[in-house]
């Protein structure tokens, strides 16, 4: 375990996927191509397939931005408090 491991941008995964997808070339063939391991093109194949219902949805956001702003609200005042509460604790056990 010499070396990190290689990281792969969303455009590179994605056109591999692509091109698994339309089945011009074997995965083999891809394998050799991109010079990426054959599980890495099959999985990114899957998820390709499974994330492509969610184009089609009446979905507008992502699902990590559905927070609303009161949430968002409701969430830094619970931190402000705990930090009050922190503090206060931290003084009354004299450290």
């Amino acid at each position: 375990m010499t070396g990190k491991r290689k990281r792969y941008s969303a455009e590179f995964k994605a056109k591999v996927a692509l091109e698994a997808l339309r089945g011009e070339l074997t995965v083999a063939q891809l394998v050799s191509k991109h010079g990426v391991h054959q599980t890495l093109i099959n999985a990114w194949k899957r998820q390709a397939i499974e994330g492509m219902a969610g184009v089609f949805s009446d979905k507008t956001e992502p699902a990590d931005e559905a927070v609303s702003a009161a949430e968002v609200e409701k969430l830094h005042a619970k931190i402000g408090q705990l930090v009050v509460e922190r503090d206060f604790l931290r003084k009354a056990s004299g450290r």
